[in-house]
């Protein structure tokens, strides 16, 4: 019984990682959550209380798995501006994954507190690996450097969600031209 619940409960969440994927957060409703896992719209009921619910637990099982791949890429990274461009490179990268635009859509839409603050913890864990690499390269203030540069890669994740004129590639160079030169490169 409890496997089974399992089961459902993974599917249930592949289920909103796909509707989130494909359609924004408008599309992550309990009725289209119950047609495609084949449930009752109140079975879902039994494993989510609300959509913020849904939106909590995939932040929990795909926020440190995304954070996971940024993290390795920088370990193989042996200089600090090595690490920066990994850091800025892996995070476009994972742009066309499902579970990134799944994040994505939560991101943008209106959640409640809880989920919030989760959203903001697992960003704050993925500033974080940065600070270290930004202090070896000398910066007076790496939490800052660092949220900052965040913030590039936010708006590179944007411009390429846009299916902006630039291919994603020209966009992730620029980004890291811009993390590593800021705006003299």
């Amino acid at each position: 019984m409890a496997e089974h619940r399992s089961m459902q409960r993974a599917a249930l969440l592949d289920a909103a990682r796909s509707l989130l994927s494909e359609g924004g957060t408008e599309a992550l409703t309990f009725p289209a959550l119950a047609e495609r896992t084949g449930l009752a719209r109140s079975s879902v009921y039994e494993y989510f209380r609300s959509r913020a619910a849904v939106v909590e637990e995939l932040c929990e099982a795909d926020f440190p798995v995304w954070a996971a791949e940024v993290s390795e890429a920088m370990r193989r990274e042996s200089s600090p501006e090595g690490q920066v461009e990994a850091y800025v490179r892996r995070q476009l990268a994972l742009v066309g994954d499902r579970r990134h635009r799944a994040v994505v859509a939560i991101s943008a839409s209106e959640l409640d507190a809880g989920a919030r603050e989760k959203i903001r913890a697992a960003h704050g864990g993925l500033v974080a690996m940065i600070v270290e690499a930004l202090r070896e390269m000398g910066h007076a203030e790496p939490r800052l450097a660092a949220m900052l540069l965040q913030g590039v890669v936010d708006a590179a994740v944007r411009r390429i969600e846009l299916g902006a004129a630039e291919e994603p590639e020209s966009i992730t160079d620029a980004a890291v031209a811009m993390a590593l030169r800021g705006v003299t490169g």
